[in-house]
């Protein structure tokens, strides 16, 4: 028996032995059958906003009507300055007249329930015409990456969508909070990397942003700076569905070449958002555009230097198309003087702000959006159509600078 045992160890131990000399080769294998063979793209585009659509030019008075603030007369016209800067034509919002009367000094606690409702229905309409776009079934969807600035919930509007679309109940799900007008872009650099990591993957990207939850009425302290989240941020929702190695039936639109992200030194006090008692609120410092456009060549050239053509030394950005996060109508101009970029080339970023406003990390969607729009009618505004390589870009907290190479695929 004491001769059987050590027969058995032994055994063991040899089988041990030789099953460990032979992962090395295995994981490899196991990792190259793992990976896609191609680069990911963007295979279907959705867009949603809510019914309730204001005006930018009533928005004053509308804003200082339904908060009861017409006593505020010193205040009025400092916001209304504030409103015709933007370049905003009209947002859409959740919170309707009838919703703000019906609770008057709407509680944090009250505005959160409105978005764990309404978010998850918004974003499921926007992930709903991307499916339909795509052509394919939503339970081929593998991967769920949820990106929102207002809510705060778990189990939240992740889950909701699993049951909205009819999703796998085995999808992979991933939610980002609170990384403001970079959330989109972040969001889809998240889904670059999962695609390009998981052979067969098919990522949903859904960013919803409701500003119930940042909503507030004014007071005798406002300031410029405190007055421009009610100046400037709407409503909307954007989904994309992200693969790689395409089959026949998938139409692909943008491939994701390569990603980037840049947090600027000593610049946190330039934009923050949080959550406290009142609700989402944030610090947006009127330098940013200068700040934004006094740093972004030198991340783009870090970024994608190496894979963009250069002539005398000097990348031309004219021979790219752009989908930059509008932030508002000065950031873009310091951008078009800092880039050297023809009037024109941010003409889809223009239009979406000035059709929604800024919809935080929804907004980039909108704005690809928009530039697969424009490539597709010659005749339209700001049309790209002759060029191949074009830039994603976004900015949130931090001070941080997302960026993304792309490649039109059609």
């Amino acid at each position: 028996q004491p001769l059987a045992l050590f027969a058995l160890f032994f055994t063991r131990k040899v089988t041990m032995a030789s099953s460990s000399s032979i992962p090395a080769t295995t994981v490899r294998e196991i990792r190259v059958a793992q990976r896609a063979d191609g680069p990911a793209a963007v295979l279907a585009i959705g867009t949603a906003n809510p019914p309730h659509c204001v005006p930018q030019g009533d928005y004053p008075d509308y804003y200082f009507r339904v908060t009861n603030s017409d006593h505020l007369t010193d205040l009025k016209p400092t916001f209304a300055k504030l409103c015709g800067m933007t370049g905003i034509g009209r947002r859409f919002f959740y919170h309707t007249d009838e919703l703000l009367a019906a609770h008057p000094g709407m509680s944090l606690d009250a505005r959160l329930d409105v978005v764990a409702t309404a978010a998850p229905e918004l974003a499921a309409s926007a992930a709903a015409s991307a499916i339909a776009e795509w052509g394919r079934p939503a339970g081929d969807i593998t991967h769920l990456v949820v990106s929102t600035n207002a809510g705060s919930h778990a189990p939240g509007t992740d889950v909701r969508l699993v049951y909205l679309l009819g999703l796998r109940h085995d999808v992979l799900r991933t939610v980002l909070q609170l990384n403001g007008c970079a959330s989109g872009c972040a969001a889809l650099r998240l889904a670059k990397d999962l695609a390009e990591n998981n052979r067969s993957a098919r990522v949903l990207v859904a960013c919803v942003e409701l500003t119930v939850t940042a909503f507030r009425a004014p007071d005798e302290a406002d300031s410029f700076d405190t007055l421009i989240p009610q100046g400037l941020f709407g409503d909307g929702a954007g989904a994309v569905i992200v693969g790689a190695d395409p089959d026949v039936h998938e139409r692909p639109l943008f491939e994701m070449v390569s990603a980037s992200q840049y947090v600027i030194p000593d610049t946190e006090h330039m934009l923050a958002v949080q959550l406290g008692s009142g609700g989402i609120d944030g610090t947006i410092a009127t330098g940013l555009p200068r700040l934004a456009a006094g740093i972004v060549e030198r991340c783009l050239l870090d970024a994608f230097g190496n894979h963009l053509a250069v002539v005398g030394g000097v990348v031309e950005w004219n021979n790219l198309f752009w989908a930059v996060h509008p932030g508002s109508s000065a950031m873009l101009d310091h951008i078009v003087r800092a880039l050297r970029l023809a009037p024109g080339k941010l003409a889809a970023s223009r239009t979406v702000v000035r059709e929604y406003g800024n919809m935080l990390g929804a907004t980039v969607i909108f704005v690809l959006d928009e530039v697969r729009r424009q490539r597709e009618d010659p005749e339209g505004e700001g049309a790209s159509h002759d060029e191949d390589w074009g830039v994603m870009m976004g900015f949130g907290p931090g001070f941080t600078v997302e960026t993304m190479l792309l490649h039109a695929a059609t």
